[in-house]
């Protein structure tokens, strides 16, 4: 599948601001399964500096400051993305989660390395005993590893409420497990923090879903969002995604923009003004399919 996605985000200030300092990160990344055709990122008014570098993740970071008064602030990034569609591996690939737990623990080659670091708690997203136990019921000793996660997967969409007005990007995982509401950002890192919880590495995945209109109605231009699901480091296999909110596995419907270890660092936007007073914040994002 090839998409043209177009993501515009809009501030207005009750009284001009008189300076910023933005982080955007907003292009999809290049994935053995995706590819970046065509990517524009339109500032107004236009930044008195701007440059592009790359994180420690490999995620792409356009940082821009506007030094002068300004009431209103858009941010339009357009793309066009190629998702291949690959099969998925079977539940019954990966060995037993425990066993894969000491593997990991015990190797050195580079990707398990890496991925070792995303066994720890972040920021916004704990190691707590009461995580693992919440997991554990799905991971009895030698299940294969992606059974185990696929079962959890389809538990977060069976027994949790998706709820926009429940929580904030603050709201801890431990408010999420109790209460059993959030949104798709929190159902990812509950699961990632139960995951860690056990000793598997996961990361963070954030980006854009193809939304799909209700049966004989036409698709509102404005109406998708962006997503958030859940990466699995399997060794043999690399990373290999979840989608809890929807309980299914991530194909060509899912474009990939950034990864992390939590939310902090893969936030669209986020950054420091001077001045405005209050401000009104807008999000538009279309994916279209081509």
């Amino acid at each position: 599948m090839r998409y043209r996605i177009r993501h515009r985000t809009t501030y207005r200030y009750d009284v001009p601001a008189n300076l910023c300092h933005n982080e955007a990160r907003l292009r999809p990344l290049d994935l053995p399964g995706q590819r970046c055709l065509k990517w524009k990122l339109s500032i107004d008014p236009e930044p008195e500096f701007h440059r592009t570098r790359r994180d420690s993740f490999g995620n792409f970071i356009d940082y821009f400051s506007i030094q002068r008064p300004h009431p209103q602030l858009d941010i339009t990034a357009e793309s066009e993305v190629e998702v291949l569609s690959a099969g998925q591996l079977p539940l019954e690939t990966g060995g037993p989660w425990d066993r894969l737990r000491e593997t990991l623990l015990a190797s050195k080659d580079p990707a398990s390395l890496e991925a070792r670091a995303f066994a720890l708690s972040s920021p916004l997203i704990p190691v707590l005993p009461e995580l693992a136990d919440f997991a554990r019921p799905d991971f009895p000793p030698d299940r294969c590893i992606l059974e185990a996660v696929a079962a959890l997967n389809a538990r977060i969409f069976r027994d949790f409420k998706f709820d926009p007005d429940f929580t904030t990007v603050a709201t801890p995982v431990a408010e999420v497990l109790l209460n059993r509401r959030g949104v798709c950002q929190d159902f990812a890192q509950l699961m990632i923090a139960a995951l860690r919880s056990l000793g598997l590495p996961a990361r963070y995945v954030s980006g854009y879903l193809e939304t799909l209109p209700p049966p004989g109605k036409p698709k509102l231009v404005g109406a998708d969002a962006s997503h958030a699901w859940v990466s699995i480091f399997v060794p043999g296999q690399g990373w290999l995604d979840f989608d809890p909110t929807n309980n299914v596995r991530p194909g060509e419907r899912h474009i990939t923009v950034a990864t992390g270890r939590d939310y902090r660092d893969v936030s669209p936007l986020r950054g420091v003004t001077v001045g405005g007073a209050s401000h009104s914040l807008k999000v538009s994002v279309d994916v279209s399919p081509l």
